[in-house]
């Protein structure tokens, strides 16, 4: 196994990855900016390099400086976490080049896999269904806008290169058409280095659906799917698995498809295929070629510490696991506690954490990266922890999350606790009765 590795992140993924390292006897260095010296990664890993200033694009994103870290230290191996340079495919190419492993896929296959048109090709060559749109990027604005009529509006503009709901717009009409494509391009200059966009058919009420895979030279598995479908402004905010809504035999097809596809490309690594799901049929939407923030639900209901398995394929080569080994249990919710402040249309709440108690219990798990004197500052990403309950049953799941949400106190910071408390017991939440535009049309926050 490896004898040292670096995590190029921060915060709880951070403090998630280096307790995987621990329990493999692999000794961790963590890198930070200035503001995040006294953080509880920098704390719990054995070695530490600041890499910056408070800018994420003078130290989590500073490649020059990291690389600089990884010689100080004698890393074997990068984690990168999710966000910053997880899936920057020319970061994990100047690791490939210098012999440092990156555990993740190969830059080749970020590359493809990230680039949302090229992705899209690649699901419908291997027989995943895909929704209908532009073949690649448009330019043209007439011709954009022609192509759009012909599917129907509404349709969604979409970056090619980043997603998290920037440079994506949704045109309901013909009038708005030249104004949101010419935003759209913007918005995915500014935020991803590339204004490139495509034209997809817009679904007014789906699901979001997701299938977890790990994958080796030897084979690919599935840990079957996550339901991510509360959303606000396609920022998740709930997961859960498994999903309420699919049948038996749709979450067949789903999994063999996923499998084969991804075990065609030659993926290594942990993964994420996503679905949009609608009137009993999924629709191909991208992949992440990282671990995702939601990853604890499918490991409370299969029991696979999935970043241990990321890195121990990093290592081999392979997955030890067998689909035989993966038998789901029960269901589990997660709930992204985040720094803002839902009556003010969800504003950063910055500030020093005073009383900080988390909750505990039985099949109850907090993965966070705060305590009592921690500064939130207002730099990073508002998520500050992720809250996630197992029962026997979907209703167990909501009860557990229920009581272990009234435990939560975190003083000094405004935060989205009783956000969640209110989702968790609203009717349609309940009955499932829900799809991602439901917080945004029904107006519950």
């Amino acid at each position: 196994m490896f004898k040292k590795i670096l995590i190029a992140n921060r915060g709880e993924i951070a403090v998630r990855v280096i307790r995987a390292c621990k329990e493999w006897g692999i000794s961790t260095v963590a890198i930070h900016s200035d503001v995040d010296r006294d953080s509880m990664h920098v704390r719990l890993a054995d070695e530490s390099i600041c890499v910056g200033p408070h800018q994420p694009s003078n130290s989590y994103l500073n490649i020059p400086a990291i690389m600089s870290a990884i010689e100080l230290t004698n890393s074997e191996a990068v984690h990168p976490g999710y966000g910053f340079l997880s899936e920057n495919a020319e970061f994990a190419k100047i690791l490939e080049d210098n012999n440092i492993k990156f555990i993740g896929p190969s830059s080749s296959l970020i590359s493809k896999m990230g680039d949302k048109i090229q992705a899209k090709k690649i699901a419908k060559q291997y027989g995943l269904p895909v929704i209908e749109g532009s073949e690649g990027g448009v330019s043209d604005i007439k011709e954009a806008k022609k192509l759009s009529k012909n599917i129907g509006f509404p349709v969604l503009i979409k970056a090619a290169g980043g997603g998290g709901g920037k440079g994506m717009k949704i045109v309901n009409n013909e009038n708005d058409f030249e104004n949101l494509f010419l935003t759209a391009k913007l918005e995915a200059k500014k935020f991803f280095g590339n204004d490139e966009v495509y034209i997809e058919k817009f679904f007014q009420n789906p699901r979001h659906i997701e299938v977890q895979v790990l994958s080796g030279k030897n084979r690919t598995v599935h840990l079957h799917e996550r339901d991510c479908s509360v959303q606000r402004r396609h920022q998740k905010l709930i997961e859960e698995t498994p999903s309420p809504v699919l049948t038996d035999t749709i979450r067949s097809d789903l999994f063999n498809k996923t499998v084969k596809m991804v075990s065609q490309i030659g993926y290594e690594g942990a993964g994420t295929v996503e679905f949009i799901y609608e009137e009993g049929k999924f629709y191909f939407l991208e992949m992440n070629t990282r671990v995702q923030v939601e990853h604890p639900v499918t490991e409370m209901v299969t029991g696979i510490d999935i970043i241990k398995e990321q890195i121990n394929i990093a290592y081999t080569g392979e997955t030890a696991l067998s689909q035989n080994d993966i038998n789901p249990r029960g269901h589990a919710i997660e709930c992204r506690i985040n720094a803002e402040d839902p009556s003010k249309n969800f504003q950063p709440s910055p500030g020093l954490i005073g009383m900080c108690h988390q909750p505990s219990g039985f099949r109850t798990r907090v993965d966070g990266a705060i305590f009592q004197g921690y500064k939130v500052t207002p730099y990073y990403d508002s998520m500050v922890c992720k809250l996630i309950c197992h029962g026997r049953n979907r209703t167990e799941a909501i009860q557990r999350m229920n009581r272990s949400l009234d435990e939560f106190v975190i003083e000094g910071i405004t935060t989205t606790i009783d956000l969640h408390r209110t989702l968790l017991n609203h009717e349609k939440f309940i009955n499932s009765d829900f799809n991602v535009s439901w917080l945004d049309k029904e107006k519950l926050i």
